[in-house]
C-alpha cells in the first residue's frame, strides 16, 4: 500500500500514547464523569463504566487506530483510500469529512467551556473562593454566563492556545505539547490526591465510587455508563484516527490502547476520589450535576485549609485535560488542509482558528445576549450542539468505522495492521463486529426514547 512521503510520525510509542491519552482526557473525564457518578448512584455506574471501557472502548480505539496507520493520510483522505484499496465505494470518505466535522463543531463550544475553567483559575488566584457560601458560588457562576465580555475574552484566551501548538505541527507542536502537559497534568493529580487524603474524606469517597452497590444498577445508568465510555476515549470523529496515521508501524496496537485506555480510565477515577472526598468533608451534596466543578468545589476550597492553592492546582488540571483534547478536535482538519492544498499550517491554523472562534461566539452569547435564540426542539445554540455531537455524530461515526473495519475492509490487511494471534483477533472481531455496534445501537434507541 502506498504512504504519503515524508509524513511526520510520532518520535516514539511513548510520544503517541501521550498524546492519545492527552485527546482522551479532557472535560470529559475531570468534568462530566465524576458528576456523571454522582447522579448515576456512585458505584453501580463506575462498574458498568468500567466493564464497557474494556468490551467497547478499547475494540473501538484499536479500530480506529489501525484505519489511520493502514491509510496514512487524514480521515476524509484516508478512509477513501481504504476503500478503493477494498475495492468498495469511495462515498466511504464521507465518514471521514462527517469526523473531521464533528470535531470542528465540538471545539465550537468546548473552547467556551475551556474559558470557564480559565476564568476560574483567575478567580482562585485572586483568592476569591475565601469562606464563600454556596448562594455567593451559584452567583459567581451565573454572573460569569451572564457577562458576554468576559465570555467571548477567555473563549479567545482559549483558542489561542489551541491553534498555537497546532501551527507547529505533529513534532515541535502536539507532540512538545502532550509531553509537558500529560506529566504535568499527573503530578497535579497526585498533589490534589495527597491533599484529599489527609483533609477530605477518603474513606465515604472510596465506598462511594468503589463499594459496588447492585440495587442501583438501571437501564438508565448502564446506558449512561455505555455512552461515556464511548465518549471519554475520543472516539468516532477521526482524532484518533489521524494520531494513528503518524504511528510507527513496528508498534504494537493492541498493547498501546489499553495502556491508553487505563490511563484514561485511571485518571478519571482518580480526580472523582479528589473531589467525592472533598464533597463529603464539607459535606456538599455528590449529586450536584454539571455544576459539580464550577459551584459546589469552590466552596470546598474555600472552607479548607490552604484552599486557595489547591483550587488554583485544580482549575489547572482541568485546564490542560482540556487544552490537549482540544488539539486533537482540530487536527484531522488541519491535516486535510495541509495535504490537499499548498496552504502552509500556520495559515490552516488561523482560518481554522478564526472559523471556530466565529462559531464559539455564538456559543458564548448563547448564555447570554441570544439566550432566547432557539434552533431546534428548544434547544438554544449551545444545547443544540452539545445534543447534535455528543448524541448523533460521535456515536454515529464510532458505529460506521467499526462496520467499515469489520465488515468492508479486507479482513487479511486488518490482520496485518494488529499483528494479533489468532484467539486475540477473534476477540477483537466479536468485540468490534457485534458487541460495540449492539452497544452503540442500544445507546442511539434509548437516547431517543425508543427503549426505555
Amino acid at each position: 500500500m502506498s504512504h504519503i512521503p515524508h509524513r511526520s510520525h510520532w518520535n516514539s510509542r511513548w510520544t503517541f500514547m501521550l498524546a492519545t491519552a492527552g485527546s482522551a482526557i479532557g472535560l470529559g473525564n475531570i468534568w462530566k464523569l465524576p458528576y456523571m457518578i454522582g447522579v448515576n448512584g456512585g458505584s453501580a455506574f463506575v462498574l458498568v463504566f468500567v466493564i464497557s471501557i474494556f468490551l467497547v472502548g478499547i475494540p473501538l480505539m484499536m479500530t480506529e487506530i489501525l484505519l489511520g496507520r493502514r491509510a496514512q493520510k487524514n480521515p476524509l483522505d484516508g478512509i477513501q483510500t481504504l476503500a478503493i484499496e477494498a475495492k468498495k465505494s469511495s462515498l466511504w470518505r464521507y465518514l471521514g469529512g462527517m469526523g473531521m466535522l464533528t470535531g470542528l463543531l465540538i471545539l465550537g463550544f468546548y473552547s467556551v467551556i475551556g474559558g470557564w475553567v480559565l476564568a476560574y483559575i483567575s478567580e482562585a488566584v485572586s483568592g476569591s473562593f475565601s469562606q464563600i457560601t454556596a448562594l455567593q458560588s451559584t452567583a459567581n457562576f451565573d454572573a460569569l454566563l451572564a457577562s458576554p465580555f468576559k465570555l467571548l475574552f477567555w473563549h479567545t484566551v482559549f483558542i489561542l492556545m489551541t491553534m498555537s501548538v497546532v501551527a507547529h505541527g505533529v513534532n515541535s507542536g502536539l507532540e512538545k505539547a502532550n509531553n509537558i502537559l500529560i506529566p504535568a497534568l499527573f503530578a497535579i493529580l497526585l498533589v490534589l490526591l495527597g491533599y484529599s487524603m489527609s483533609e477530605g474524606d477518603m474513606q465515604t469517597a472510596f465506598q462511594f465510587m468503589f463499594k459496588p452497590d447492585f440495587s442501583k444498577i438501571t437501564p438508565v445508568s448502564v446506558l449512561s455508563a455505555l455512552g461515556h465510555a464511548f465518549f471519554s476515549l475520543s472516539l468516532g470523529m477521526g482524532a484518533v484516527m489521524v494520531y494513528g496515521s503518524y504511528l510507527q508501524r513496528n508498534v504494537s496496537i493492541a498493547r498501546t490502547t489499553i495502556y491508553i485506555a487505563l490511563a484514561d480510565t485511571l485518571l478519571g477515577l482518580l480526580v472523582g476520589l479528589a473531589i467525592y472526598s472533598l464533597v463529603f468533608a464539607n459535606h456538599l451534596a455528590p449529586n450536584a450535576g454539571p455544576g459539580l466543578i464550577f459551584q459546589t468545589l469552590p466552596i470546598a476550597f474555600g472552607h479548607m485549609p490552604g484552599g486557595n492553592i489547591i483550587g488554583v492546582l485544580f482549575f489547572l488540571l482541568v485546564a490542560f485535560a482540556a487544552w490537549t483534547s482540544s488539539i486533537s478536535l482540530v487536527e484531522p482538519t488541519i491535516a486535510w488542509i495541509v495535504e490537499n492544498t499548498k496552504i502552509k499550517r500556520h495559515a490552516a491554523a488561523l482560518i481554522l482558528g478564526v472559523a471556530v472562534w466565529l462559531l464559539g461566539v455564538a456559543v458564548a452569547l448563547s448564555f447570554n445576549e441570544w439566550k432566547d435564540i432557539k434552533i431546534v426542539f428548544n434547544l438554544n445554540i449551545f444545547e443544540t450542539l452539545d445534543k447534535l455531537t455528543s448524541t448523533v455524530l460521535l456515536p454515529l461515526g464510532g458505529l460506521l468505522m467499526a462496520i467499515f473495519a469489520g465488515y468492508f475492509m479486507n479482513k487479511n490487511h486488518v490482520q496485518e495492521e494488529l499483528n494479533l494471534n489468532d484467539q486475540a483477533f477473534k476477540l477483537w472481531r466479536i468485540a468490534n463486529n457485534y458487541i460495540a455496534p449492539i452497544a452503540i445501537a442500544a445507546v442511539f434507541l434509548y437516547l431517543f426514547g425508543l427503549i426505555k
